[in-house]
């Protein structure tokens, strides 16, 4: 299952109610119906579609016998390989609140594979798409993050531009 399974799964709202009814305790197709305010054929349909997807394990005897219950660790499996993939601080071992803490980098990791989450983390956080920033208020931002750490500001913006987050001509900066 991919991310986009997952939304597709969710992009439905009598799924996304019937998910949440079995959430907080629904067991069955009438109790689902009940609890998320659909009708019985609403929610058997998106109990099934559920099913189907992976996300919903058991029978329904329709009795209330509680046959149905939620898959969690499934969105765990995703969360995983989605980091695996994706190459984030969490897959690599190094969780981001290591590094950031309280709005501040508090420790830039050496490795690549470790670092560049934190900077991505940075980049999204203080620089928007679509804007031209001068080398003054890119500073002021980074310093920002760096204030209290053993990181200045001037290092975060060095590897910012050598791994792309951000962009440089003529002392203007810009995130692609």
């Amino acid at each position: 299952m991919t991310p986009g399974d997952l939304a597709g799964l969710f992009a439905e709202p009598q799924r996304l109610r019937a998910f949440a009814a079995m959430v907080l305790g629904a067991g069955s197709v009438p109790e689902v119906a009940a609890s998320a305010g659909l009708s019985v054929r609403e929610a058997a349909v998106a109990v099934r579609r559920l099913r189907d997807g992976g996300l919903v394990a058991g029978e329904d005897g329709g009795d209330g016998d509680g046959g149905l219950r939620v898959e969690a660790g499934r969105f765990r499996e995703l969360a995983r390989a989605q980091g695996a993939e994706s190459g984030d601080a969490e897959a690599a071992g190094e969780p981001l609140h290591r590094s950031v803490r309280g709005g501040r980098i508090v420790h830039l990791p050496a490795r690549k594979g470790r670092r560049l989450p934190v900077l991505r983390h940075v980049v999204e956080r203080s620089f928007g798409t679509g804007r031209v920033y001068g080398e003054r208020e890119v500073d002021d931002r980074l310093r920002v993050w760096c204030e209290g750490g053993a990181t200045d500001h001037v290092t975060v913006r060095r590897y910012l531009i050598d791994e792309c987050l951000l962009k440089r001509e003529d002392g203007r900066y810009w995130r692609p």
